[in-house]
């Protein structure tokens, strides 16, 4: 989380003039402030620990505010929850499926690590304890930002 400025300038800088970034990321929800946001549980610490060492997870209110911060207007966000709901369920599956090969190429721990993990991941997004978001924006720019209106019907 502290290297978002860093992070978000970097792509701003890097997208050329009418690119489209897409920012795709896992979120947790907001907790109403932003020390009880940040609070890390014991779930949290473990993924933290075991799965994605030194990562963190903010929240879709956070991508949104830096990204306009950074000079990006927002066009669209889709939650895919329920999407990575199943996925992460489909891909647990097949690795109980195939765990004898999992383990002989990665050992035990690290096998029903990702399996734990997987499954979890699955009941987090179904529970919407966890979520991710496809976020799509372009440089700020006056004038049109040259994305199509697909959803212009909505306006109408």
């Amino acid at each position: 989380l502290a290297n978002h400025a860093a992070y978000f300038s970097t792509v701003h800088r890097l997208l050329k003039p009418g690119g489209i970034y897409l920012h795709h990321a896992i979120t947790r929800r907001s907790k109403g402030s932003m020390k009880k946001t940040l609070r890390k549980g014991s779930e949290y610490k473990a993924l933290i620990k075991y799965i994605f060492p030194g990562g963190e997870i903010d929240t879709i209110g956070m991508t949104c505010g830096n990204l306009e911060a950074h000079g990006f207007l927002v066009h669209d966000v889709e939650n895919l929850r329920e999407h990575y709901a199943r996925t992460c369920r489909l891909w647990a599956e097949r690795l109980h499926a195939r765990f004898d090969e999992a383990i002989a190429e990665v050992g035990e721990a690290k096998a029903r690590l990702w399996l734990l993990y997987l499954a979890g991941c699955s009941i987090a997004f179904d529970r919407a304890s966890a979520q991710i978001f496809q976020t799509v924006a372009t440089k700020r720019t006056r004038g049109p930002s040259g994305l199509p209106p697909t959803r212009a019907d909505l306006y109408r």
